[in-house]
């Protein structure tokens, strides 16, 4: 019977997580359609049919690690003539992507968040647009709004998911207010309420620790089991900071560009990073040497549905302020709906994470290793403040905390970093000078 064999996904990825089969054995495919979920790294890929085929036989199921080139399928014998990618056999004649045979029909494919936020809403998946077959709970979203309009007495529960770093954090949008760094949430993917019951406890849930939870837990692990953490801890007034914010985000919106904070943060951080380059670096074992990177490519730990990503702002030393404010926006937009290419996930030399609206006084992120620091971002608050004339006025404060790898960078220098980063948030005037 003809084989259909995972292939090459990317450059050096020799093995890949299957995260969901999209069809069943009896099941017809068509060329081209999406067969199976593939995650290799933190990306999630989609492999599709190199033909018209009837799935004959799945052979690595759901959570198993396959390697390139192994055969993870079988298709039918007879469906088609001829040597498609893999291995497989390519068809013969288009057949259409059906339900099975028996009249019932094709089942919808939506995350389970989606699903769960439709039930709630009382909407039907299948008339609900999706993206190339799949429905998110974006679309979900989309549609409430269209069928009922915006509705202030829903208004979406806000929560963080831990990230592979280990932290809370959000993409960027605009928040009225500075209660917060102004770096949005996501919302928590809908769950069905659970019933009281008097006597007899609810039955226990069961969740499968794989896919993306999988990654996040194996990346988590081997950065604390790894490096020697440590975390440093700093107050800055950023009085000044939103000033400065609060005229330049009207000038960047007839650009066409939402301005938060964070890209003020990724200038400040890459200011500190190039005086204290021992905070850009990774630690290299095997060689027993310490790498001192030459660029500066910022993550941005960003919430989505499948968990905590890491999307790459590469090389953010070399962009303007708005640049780096529209790639912001854009690669977490592409981290949270799914669409992230490999390359936008990986490569970054330092991470910057955010507990966005939620705030919080102190949080110790773990670092994304390899690399050998992190920020970590906390609410902006108006709090008393004392002036240098000794007055008492209102002021925004808000607390930084950097995690560092302890085998690579000494206390002194680790302060020296946070309060290089503090010293150009508190005055802004400084990033004007370096060419922000």
């Amino acid at each position: 019977m003809p084989e259909f064999k995972l292939p090459a996904i990317g450059e050096g990825v020799v093995e890949g997580e299957i995260v969901r089969w999209l069809k069943k054995p009896g099941e017809r495919v068509a060329a081209n359609e999406p067969l199976v979920e593939v995650m290799t790294d933190k990306a999630t890929v989609e492999i599709p049919s190199p033909q018209d085929a009837v799935i004959e036989s799945i052979t690595c199921d759901e959570g198993a690690i396959a390697a390139v080139g192994s055969v993870i399928a079988i298709f039918g014998v007879g469906v088609g003539v001829g040597v498609g990618v893999g291995g497989v056999a390519a068809a013969a004649a288009p057949a259409p992507a059906a339900a099975p045979g028996n009249g019932a029909p094709a089942k919808v494919l939506a995350t389970p968040a989606a699903r769960a936020l439709a039930r709630e809403s009382g909407i039907d998946l299948a008339v609900v647009p999706g993206d190339r077959g799949r429905i998110t709970k974006a679309h979900v979203e989309q549609a409430r709004t269209a069928y009922s309009g915006p509705s202030p007495s829903r208004v979406p529960t806000e929560t963080a998911l831990p990230a592979v770093s280990g932290t809370l954090s959000t993409p960027p949008a605009e928040r009225p207010s500075h209660k917060s760094t102004e770096i949005p949430r996501v919302s928590e993917p809908a769950r069905p309420a659970r019933p009281l019951r008097s006597g007899e406890p609810a039955a226990d849930e069961y969740l499968p620790f794989r896919g993306m939870r999988r990654k996040i837990a194996e990346g988590l692990s081997r950065s604390y089991n790894t490096a020697v953490h440590y975390t440093y801890v700093e107050q800055v007034d950023v009085s000044k900071l939103v000033a400065v914010r609060e005229q330049a985000k009207r000038a960047a919106a007839a650009e066409g560009v939402q301005l938060s904070y964070l890209p003020f943060i990724v200038k400040a951080v890459i200011r500190g990073l190039r005086k204290f380059p021992i905070v850009n670096a990774e630690l290299d074992e095997a060689a027993a040497r310490i790498v001192l990177k030459g660029r500066y490519s910022i993550g941005i730990a960003t919430a989505t549905e499948q968990g905590l990503l890491v999307p790459v702002i590469h090389d953010a030393d070399r962009m303007s302020l708005l640049d780096v404010a529209t790639e912001i926006t854009r690669v977490s937009e592409a981290a949270r709906i799914g669409k992230a290419t490999r390359e936008e996930l990986t490569g970054s030399t330092f991470t910057i994470s955010s507990l966005g609206s939620i705030g919080g006084v102190l949080a110790t992120p773990i670092l994304n290793y390899p690399e050998v620091g992190i920020l970590g971002v906390h609410a902006i608050r108006r709090v008393p403040v004392v002036d240098e004339n000794d007055n008492i006025v209102i002021g925004y404060m808000m607390n930084l905390s950097v995690t560092l790898d302890h085998r690579v960078v000494d206390g002194f220098e680790g302060a020296n970093f946070l309060q290089e980063v503090r010293r150009h948030l508190e005055d802004p005037t400084l990033l004007l000078l370096s060419g922000i």
